[in-house]
């Protein structure tokens, strides 16, 4: 291809993708692999769908997470119980490059489609199990959702105030989880090219979370304490947080280094604050986290949003505005970089954000958003 040529599919066209998936882990991954230009073929229980479709009616009658999660997608209403059906979905995979599923523990077992029987009756499929436990262990038969996970790994502990707990408002556990099954999937595809077989890859939701608790994990292995959670901050740094300021907005400021906590008692006014041998050093300053705080959220309090994003980066300490998600759909940023499109819906288009990762030249597919079993029966004269 030319410099002069324009590139019409995406560095997937000619994989092809199944869904066996509800909620958001297995959905998201794959839709991640849609945008790239994977066919991917959803399958759904008749008369019912993926659970997300039901949870409310915002997007033109469709739920907010469905159309977040499936655009670019088929969707075929397949009961697997049906030997019918089922003779379709194993005609599917013979032709399929990957499958990911994240339905209840053993559901593809009973229905006699478990990782080892597809692993051992299409060697060259990718198998992606996410599960919420994983195999083995005391709880690898519990269902999981996000709050469960989180709550279990540690997650809502380090968050929110001392004594109040929280759930974070991104649903990380489901978000981490898809993310790691979409990069395995790649992994798997170039490991496929040159060694001609699939892979079965497991992946637990309590898995991705303990991951991403490492420095949390560190701390209590090695320093026998547990983190306070801090709200608008962080337990491991100080300064760092969100302050009022005198034009009713709120910054969001602080150090990550030594360093920086010198430029920001300068910036402050407060200079001499970063030779006090008690705000020396960062495990110190998270100490005396409450006073630095309070020195530092009366000089916020004294300056406008703009004064103060003017200020710290002149200082070059690094800032941001406590924004609401009506503030992130209308954000300026996102705008002026082009990183809205449309994609389709049974009642029309609607904007949906490109995928975040996307090489120079590759091509995005924004596919539509389909209805339940829209391409049933397509995808039965195809796989008849």
């Amino acid at each position: 291809m030319t410099a002069t040529e324009q590139r019409t599919q995406g560095p997937l066209a000619g994989i092809t993708v199944v869904g066996l998936e509800q909620a958001i882990s297995a959905p998201l991954c794959t839709r991640h692999l849609a945008d790239l230009g994977a066919r991917v073929i959803k399958v759904e229980a008749p008369g019912f769908g993926d659970s997300t479709r039901a949870y409310d009616s915002v997007v033109g009658g469709m739920s907010a997470h469905f159309t977040w999660l499936n655009h670019g997608k088929e969707s075929a209403a397949l009961d697997l119980k049906s030997a019918t059906d089922l003779g379709t979905f194993l005609n599917i995979l013979a032709t399929a490059d990957v499958v990911v599923s994240n339905l209840a523990p053993g559901a593809l077992d009973r229905l006699g489609i478990g990782t080892r029987d597809l692993s051992r009756d299409y060697p060259r499929l990718i198998v992606v199990d996410i599960s919420g436990y994983g195999k083995g262990g005391p709880l690898d038969h519990k269902r999981a959702y996000d709050l469960l996970i989180q709550a279990e790994g540690g997650s809502c502990s380090i968050t929110g105030a001392p004594g109040q707990p929280a759930k974070p408002g991104i649903p990380v556990a489901d978000v981490g989880t898809a993310l790691y099954a979409y990069s395995a999937v790649l992994a798997a595809l170039y490991d496929r090219e040159r060694t001609g077989r699939g892979a079965v890859i497991p992946i637990a939701m309590l898995d991705t979370v303990a991951e991403m608790m490492g420095f949390a994990l560190n701390q209590v292995i090695h320093a026998g304490t547990e983190p306070v959670p801090v709200g608008m901050g962080s337990p491991m740094i100080a300064p760092y947080g969100a302050y009022p300021t005198s034009d009713g907005q709120t910054a969001v400021l602080g150090t990550t280094n030594d360093r920086e906590w010198g430029r920001l008692a300068e910036m402050i006014g407060r200079p001499e604050l970063a030779d006090e041998p008690r705000y020396a050093h960062n495990d110190t300053r998270v100490e005396a986290r409450d006073e630095l705080d309070a020195v530092v959220g009366a000089w916020c309090a004294e300056h406008t949003l703009a004064e103060i994003q003017k200020t710290a980066d002149a200082a070059g300490i690094g800032n941001a505005r406590l924004n609401s998600v009506r503030d992130l759909a209308e954000h300026p940023q996102l705008v002026e970089r082009g990183r809205w499109r449309e994609v389709g819906t049974p009642s029309g288009p609607v904007p949906a954000l490109l995928p975040p990762a996307v090489a120079d030249g590759w091509p995005v597919r924004s596919g539509a958003v389909p209805a339940l079993g829209a391409h049933t029966d397509a995808i039965r004269a195809e796989f008849e």
